[in-house]
């Protein structure tokens, strides 16, 4: 009846989202369809955009521009993926067993809590932690993600476009859309130019669509209408301006997050690593609890005890722990990047900052100084000529799309010669023709106060002379011949190698019929000159690519700018430049082929956004890590392909929505420090693991050794449990431990085989010293506290009790002071203390660990837990045994980082 129930609310759960999903379409249609005059009334708006009165109303009736997906956790959502992972199940288990042996089934009298008790204290601790750091590194990312804001350039009545974040935009608003914006509502466009969108991450197309402001009634999909843009998407080139018709949950994209809310994601690389770890981990649990309860249930034949044994020997091979652990290694590293003005957006992917090995980059501003400056502004045989930088400043002034550095230095330039406003004065704007990585240059059409009309067209030499077949020199216009278009292309080439970009500027006057230009206008124009640019290398650049060098991270340059003006800046910062790959060599290249030349080369040059993507995925299919930092909408692909994205805050919203990481400041050097910070991340991380992992292995080789000889358990459940819960608070703080130097060198990455032979060769040296407290306890301690006979000669059964007690508390203090000191020798492959020592916080939590396990003997709750004090020689033998567990396992940490070249 209940599945019914269920079968019946999930059913009607579906039947509500397929209604909304089709309410949805035939609003969108309607939008679509009806004139735009309907569209505005509807919403209470105008082309001059709504007065700020009414955008609260509409946010009333319509609903805030936030997607539900992306809203902050719940606390009942936060406190269950704090409580509910892979061993708090086991332990909840466990817990249930331990009530059905320790109190279901057996007399009122003989019920015993303890276990579920303790057991029940471990969960609780391990979940609480985890839910306290995981809050603290909500709140960390909270408040540094308020530090990245995307904007969107919004009109309102009565005022001029403003960039607004989206989360205040409103149905109804006027948004102005250029290239390199994300599309921040569903709108419906109604003067576009040239709009071309990508909204792959919603229809999965991977080819830009065209938009216009007509209405097209024969599509297939309301995704296809022609007039209308989706929240998600991105202005790949081109300009329009819009009405936003839905927000939030209400958009398309909205109501596909709700349909795929519940269900699982792909695994990022770092989920993937912990996953694998955490499943050797409970495999060996699982092989090794079922052996312990057979051979304990065969030796003592108690096998209701032999079961609560094996219940805390799972308990104590269960690193609840770990989530915590990788938890706060996580938060702690996002807020110590924080400090290095490096912002987190995906906490998983400081694990892969610390694993990447190669750094793809763009040039300008990363490389460089990110100050582009005009120096020349020259005709065709390289003289100055202010009538080059006119013509230029109303090519950059009046275009609508992005304005890079080239347009604002040409700019600046102007104003900086007084002759902005007097240009500004003379001219106006007809139309323009938008900037696209195919053509690789702009045009923009003005007539001048005597109505002259005419066609001024900037960009890549090459491109622009392609389109040239006159040159203007000294008031003469005069058609191209070989000998001058090699001048022009000397001119160039001096300039490039001096580290100098060079762009060219032409002019056709009278050109096509006002409203319809189109790049088939840009023909047969008139070259007038060019323009040379210097954006000279920043002064740390050299050294921070060879501090990346030295951390094992290989830069290499991906840059579609010239190759000359590439190989000079590169030569001047140190990168190998013998051998660049220009995009057209990359085009008629199979994937085996530059896989070929991958390893040798580190420059290439004049990239297509596509080409710049397919380099990133070639390197990762060569298990590389690849980091890929950019700022334009020309890297979003490649960074979407990279392991880790990276960007900075002046960056293009498709380049900051596409980033993992985002730097406040664009500097390579920061970049180390975040590489840095990444691998203590994954140092500390991995330290709990092998500590554990090695430690529960000799324990558990140790147990079978005891149950298999020993004529009574070598420890009871409940102390076993309290010995795991101690252990557990020592290990809280592993997350800010410190790092050996050496270990931060190499990109580190997981390695779950590695973690198996870590236990193996490690896990067995505690086994040796446990054996040999096993024979010090059973034929000397125990004998000399109870009137020098061993158990089996014992009659009296308070005697025998004793001789357990001192045995099992003699393990336990043993057990808490070899786990706690395995923490000292395996941190690092240094000497402990004297080449390497811990943080403040291990050594605390560790020494009040073992003082409290050490004192709990001597105590009303030692003999409650049935342990006894131990003479005092007991514990010169411990520390005996401690001289040769350090030098045993120092011989042996020398042979394991010789065989393996490293420790962690």
């Amino acid at each position: 009846m209940a599945k019914k129930i269920i079968n019946r609310r999930e059913l009607q759960k579906t039947v509500n989202k397929q209604e909304k999903q089709k309410e949805l379409e035939l609003k969108l249609k309607r939008m679509s369809s009806s004139s735009l005059d309907e569209v505005m009334k509807e919403f209470h708006t105008s082309t001059e955009g709504l007065l700020d009165s009414q955008v609260e109303v509409n946010q009333e009736e319509y609903g805030m521009n936030i997607l539900s997906k992306n809203q902050k956790d719940s606390i009942f959502k936060r406190l269950y993926d704090a409580f509910i992972n892979p061993f708090s199940l086991i332990l909840i288990g466990l817990i249930f067993v331990s009530f059905l042996s320790d109190v279901a089934f057996v007399s009122a009298s003989e019920r015993d809590y303890t276990t579920i008790i303790i057991i029940t204290i471990m969960v609780m601790f391990s979940g609480i932690l985890r839910f306290v750091q995981e809050g603290k590194s909500s709140d960390a990312a909270e408040k540094l993600n308020d530090m990245i804001e995307t904007t969107t350039n919004v009109k309102r009545k009565g005022k001029e476009p403003v960039e607004t974040p989206l989360d205040e935009i409103a149905v109804g608003d006027i948004i102005y859309l250029a290239a390199g914006d994300m599309i921040p509502a569903d709108m419906r466009v109604f003067q576009t130019k040239d709009l071309f969108v990508n909204q792959s991450s919603l229809t999965g197309e991977s080819e830009p669509v065209e938009r216009v402001s007509v209405y097209n009634p024969d599509v297939e999909s309301v995704t296809d209408s022609s007039n209308l843009v989706f929240m998600g998407s991105n202005v790949v080139s081109g300009s329009a301006r819009g009405v936003v018709i839905n927000v939030g949950d209400n958009t398309m994209i909205g109501a596909i997050a709700g349909e795929i809310g519940n269900t699982i994601g792909e695994e990022s690389s770092f989920e993937k690593g912990v996953n694998k770890v955490s499943m050797i981990l409970i495999r060996f649990m699982l092989i090794m609890v079922p052996i312990v309860f057979v051979v304990n249930g065969i030796t003592k034949n108690d096998w209701l005890h032999a079961l609560m044994f094996a219940i805390s020997i799972a308990v104590g091979l269960t690193p609840e722990m770990l989530p915590m652990i990788v938890t706060s290694s996580l938060a702690k590293g996002a807020v110590s990047m924080s400090k290095q003005k490096v912002i987190v957006k995906n906490i998983n992917s400081i694990q892969n900052f610390g694993a990447m090995n190669i750094l793809c980059t763009d040039k300008t501003g990363t490389i460089t100084m990110d100050k582009v400056i005009l120096q020349y502004n020259m005709d065709v045989h390289g003289n100055e000529d202010d009538r080059v930088l006119r013509h230029a400043f109303l090519n950059s002034y009046y275009q609508t799309g992005l304005k890079n550095y080239i347009d604002l230095a040409i700019i600046n330039k102007s104003d900086d010669k007084g002759m902005k406003e007097g240009i500004i004065e003379r001219y106006t704007k007809v139309d323009e023709i938008p900037f696209d990585f195919q053509r690789r240059r702009m045009s923009v059409v003005v007539h001048d106060l005597e109505g002259k009309r005419q066609m001024i067209t900037k960009g890549a030499v090459e491109e622009i002379l392609s389109i040239c077949k006159y040159v203007e020199f000294e008031g003469k216009v005069e058609e191209i011949d070989d000998e001058l278009e090699n001048e022009v292309l000397g001119v160039v080439k001096k300039l490039n190698q001096e580290g100098m970009r060079v762009i060219a500027v032409a002019q056709k006057s009278n050109p096509n019929v006002i409203g319809e230009f189109s790049v088939s206008d840009e023909s047969e124009m008139v070259l007038l000159g060019y323009l040379a640019f210097l954006d000279p290398p920043k002064e740390t650049t050299k050294a921070a690519i060879e501090a990346l060098h030295n951390h094992g991270v290989e830069v290499k340059v991906l840059t579609g700018d010239n190759d000359l003006v590439t190989k000079t800046i590169c030569k001047q910062v140190g990168l190998d430049v013998e051998h660049i790959i220009l995009g057209s060599e990359l085009e008629n290249m199979s994937d085996q082929e530059v896989k070929d030349v991958l390893p040798t080369t580190n420059v290439f040059a004049k990239l297509t956004p596509m080409q710049k993507a397919r380099l990133v995925e070639l390197m990762r299919e060569e298990d590389n890590v690849v980091g890929f930092m950019g700022d334009g909408i020309n890297d979003a692909p490649a960074m979407n392909k990279a392991d880790i994205g990276i960007s900075v805050d002046t960056a293009v919203d498709i380049a900051k929505e596409s980033a993992d990481i985002i730097l406040l400041e664009k500097d390579l050097m920061v970049l180390e420090h975040g590489i840095i910070e990444g691998r203590k991340t994954f140092a500390n991380m991995v330290k709990y693991i092998k500590m554990t992992a090695s430690s529960n292995f000799g324990n558990m080789f140790s147990v079978l050794v005891a149950s298999a000889f020993l004529p009574f358990l070598p420890m009871s459940a409940v102390q076993l449990i309290l010995l795991n819960l101690a252990y557990d608070l020592s290990c809280t703080g592993l997350p800010w431990d410190n790092v050996d130097s050496d270990y931060l060198m190499r990109p580190k990455d997981w390695d779950a085989k590695g973690i198996s032979g870590f236990m193996k060769w490690f896990g067995p040296i505690s086994s040796i010293f446990d054996i040999a407290t096993y024979l010090l306890l059973y034929f000397v301690i125990c004998p000399m506290m109870c009137g020098g006979l061993l158990f089996h000669e014992i009659a009296d059964p308070q005697t025998q009790l004793l001789y357990i007690a001192v045995f099992q508390t003699g393990w336990l203090i043993e057990s808490m002071w070899t786990q706690t000191f395995v923490i000292y020798l395996l941190r690092t492959s240094k000497v402990p203390f004297v080449q390497s020592r811990p943080s403040l916080l291990v050594g605390v939590l560790t020494t009040i660990s073992v003082v409290v396990m050490t004192v709990i003997p001597y105590t009303p709750i030692g003999e409650f837990l049935e342990l006894t004090p131990l003479p005092f020689i007991y514990y010169v033998w411990i520390v005996g045994f401690m001289v040769l567990y350090f030098a045993l396992t120092s011989f042996v940490k020398h042979i394991y980082v010789k065989k393996y070249g490293e420790l962690l």
